[in-house]
């Protein structure tokens, strides 16, 4: 698949660059998109969730009442979970959500998610560029220049560029990402992909390693 290379202006520069078909041109598999997904999201969850139990609770252990007769359920001490204030049943408790899922499988849903993009006609591709400082007028000309001011667009940049991150952060809708830690989440989250030439190298290299 062939893409237009265009400026910051919106101009196409005449040159064409053809995407990885391994990379952008695969069969998407939804499910290692689930599993991907389903990893990315557990890993954002702090897991510090804590509520506490009979033990750890302050109170008398003297039994409220007697075990019959009362007419309803039966409870203990002050801490019973059946009353209010009391402690709870089976309550949350500090763990990690994470879980393993190999390189391969993480790769595959990389690609699949591109792949989609690809599909959609959702990848814009420009040359390389920066800004001598954090202007978010320059940022929001260039998104208006390249015709792709809708909302929920994603920037992959092929390292780290301070003044293009400072000033795409306060544009509402707009993200900004490097190539190298790019990840499913992010790409199928995204309505238009814009990748510079260099982001695409540092993709193809990423994605096409061969293990050792």
């Amino acid at each position: 698949m062939e893409l237009n290379v265009y400026n910051i202006k919106g101009e196409d520069t005449g040159r064409k660059i053809t995407l990885n078909e391994s990379i952008f041109g695969i069969e998407p598999n939804d499910h290692v998109i689930y599993l991907d997904t389903k990893q990315y999201l557990a890993n954002q969850r702090q897991g510090t969730h804590k509520s506490k139990e009979r033990s750890e609770l302050s109170g008398s252990t003297r039994k409220l009442g007697k075990q019959k007769g009362g007419g309803g359920a039966r409870r203990g001490d002050i801490k019973s979970p059946i009353l209010v204030g009391g402690a709870r049943c089976f309550g949350p408790k500090p763990r990690d959500y994470n879980f393993k899922l190999n390189k391969k499988v993480k790769s595959l849903a990389r690609c699949s998610a591109l792949s989609y993009k690809a599909k959609d006609n959702a990848i814009v591709v420009i040359e390389d560029f920066t800004f001598e400082s954090a202007k978010t007028k320059e940022f929001v000309a260039m998104v208006k220049n390249l015709k792709v001011s809708d909302r929920n667009l994603l920037f992959v940049l092929p390292e780290v560029n301070k003044n293009v991150y400072l000033s795409a952060r306060n544009i509402e809708g707009i993200s900004v990402s490097l190539a190298a830690t790019l990840n499913t989440y992010k790409v199928l989250g995204a309505n238009t992909l814009v990748l510079t030439e260099g982001s695409l190298s540092v993709i193809d290299t990423i994605l096409t390693k061969k293990e050792a």
